[in-house]
């Protein structure tokens, strides 16, 4: 095989995984066959039909269309995160940070892919975009915070709030810095792309379950803490004991948001299988399902909490909003009577709000493992359950089904052959195994 040829196959072959596995048989066929045809024009025109039934393939299409949209989304998102001032000792940090993530976003799901497999059902789809948008939204956020958070004022009072409020001889951002969001952002990743993985076997219930119950407990912990978790930046639209409840909502749905999921997985897992399913599929269903609730409301609220800080620095309506002119000066105790003016105290509750804001991070790995243990808990604990799926065999074998006559083969014996596992090339024009064939008609006017 000289070079071109090999050159000829590998294209080929690249080509052919964008072709579903369920028809890369059929198209491999048919350029195999190709050496059959006469050479020349003949077979010139063999293979560009076969690359026209490549191109006509709907979901190779929408596959192609949805890895462009999320070229341009990262691409996007990368330039609106990038620091352009070099005003700010977080510059360099953040710099670093917007193409690490830049280069996660596009490499990782290319690999998960590679080495286990697209997603093969449309939760599993659509919890894919649902974390991508999270992460795009996220970096533009992180980055306006951190630039405004380690920008100190020229002087005045905003430098003495500063001084106050963002901590005397706060040291510059370093690697450690980066590393604490780096690391979340990439085991998210990683977790979701296994989790919706071919090879994972995840079941679509379980992973709408999983992301159901962490919308719902984002949604909570939001409203408790749109702006971070300290006195100052906590609950400015219901200050005092007013939250209390929500509070108390919050932390029953951290621990029982997962344990929820997973019997809530379990029990459709249960009920979709025509027969009860092995303890160790189970387990795998309870214990994605526990996992993504609480993976999926620590980066609902981490978006939510960081993009709500970026635009409070960004558009004082916001700011006016969410503090109603009922607040006094945040994050500072005993400060004189000549700073509290308005526009200190909104410059206040800007800073505090940006300093806080780093507390979503730990969430992203707190709530993982707070919600870990009871929902292994309830689990193992589920696992006792042997009840039969509806519809399947009775426990102790009574009233098993009899074994069914087996149906006579047609043609003589000879297993029937449908479209689909037909040789696609025996009914293409020109070649020398033309026939009639079932699908003729239909490939032929694709090839002309």
């Amino acid at each position: 095989m000289n070079g071109l040829s090999r050159l000829d196959a590998a294209v080929w072959r690249g080509a052919a995984r964008l072709v579903p596995a369920e028809r890369r048989v059929w198209v491999e066929a048919v350029w195999a066959e190709a050496p059959e045809v006469p050479p020349g024009l003949q077979r010139l025109a063999w293979r560009a039909g076969g690359v026209r039934l490549i191109a006509r393939e709907a979901v190779m299409v929408r596959r192609i269309g949805g890895l462009l949209l999320f070229a341009v989304a990262v691409t996007v998102a990368g330039w609106a995160a990038w620091p352009g001032s070099s005003a700010s000792s977080a510059t360099q940090a953040d710099r670093v940070e917007v193409i690490t993530v830049v280069l996660l976003l596009a490499g990782l799901p290319l690999l998960a892919r590679w080495f286990l497999g697209p997603p093969d059902n449309r939760a599993a789809r659509w919890l894919r975009a649902g974390c991508y948008a999270g992460f795009l939204a996220f970096l533009p956020a992180r980055t306006a915070i951190e630039q405004f958070v380690h920008t100190p004022p020229r002087g005045g009072a905003d430098l003495r709030l500063y001084l106050l409020i963002a901590q005397v001889g706060r040291r510059a951002p370093g690697p450690g810095d980066d590393i604490i969001t780096l690391v979340p952002i990439a085991l998210y990743l990683a977790a979701i792309l296994w989790m919706t993985s071919r090879r994972a076997r995840i079941a679509p219930a379980t992973l709408a379950a999983g992301a159901g119950g962490g919308i719902a407990l984002g949604l909570v912990i939001y409203t408790v803490a749109p702006l971070g978790l300290s006195k100052a930046a906590t609950n400015p639209w219901l200050p005092g004991p007013d939250i209390d409840p929500l509070v108390l909502l919050a932390w029953l749905l951290v621990l029982g948001g997962p344990v929820t999921a997973v019997v809530v997985a379990d029990r459709r897992y249960i009920a979709a299988s025509s027969s009860p399913p092995p303890a160790r599929d189970r387990f795998r269903q309870m214990m994605a399902a526990g996992l993504l609730t609480s993976m999926a409301g620590a980066l609902f609220v981490t978006v939510l909490g960081n993009g709500t800080v970026a635009v409070m620095l960004k558009d004082a309506w916001l700011r006016n909003w969410l503090y109603n002119g009922q607040h006094s000066l945040y994050g500072v105790q005993d400060v004189s009577f000549a700073l509290r003016t308005l526009p200190a105290i909104a410059y206040s509750h800007e800073l505090t709000g940006a300093a806080d804001a780093g507390v979503f991070l730990l969430m992203c790995l707190a709530f993982p493992l707070i919600g870990l243990l009871p929902a292994a808990g309830v689990a193992g604990g589920r696992l006792d359950d042997h009840t039969p799926a509806p519809g399947g065999p009775r426990r102790g074998g009574g009233g098993l089904p009899g074994p069914e006559p087996t149906p006579h083969a047609p043609d003589g014996g000879r297993a029937a052959v449908t479209g689909d596992d037909a040789s696609p090339a025996a009914d293409l024009p020109g070649h020398p195994e033309a026939g009639p064939g079932i699908e003729q008609d239909r490939l032929v006017g694709a090839l002309r």
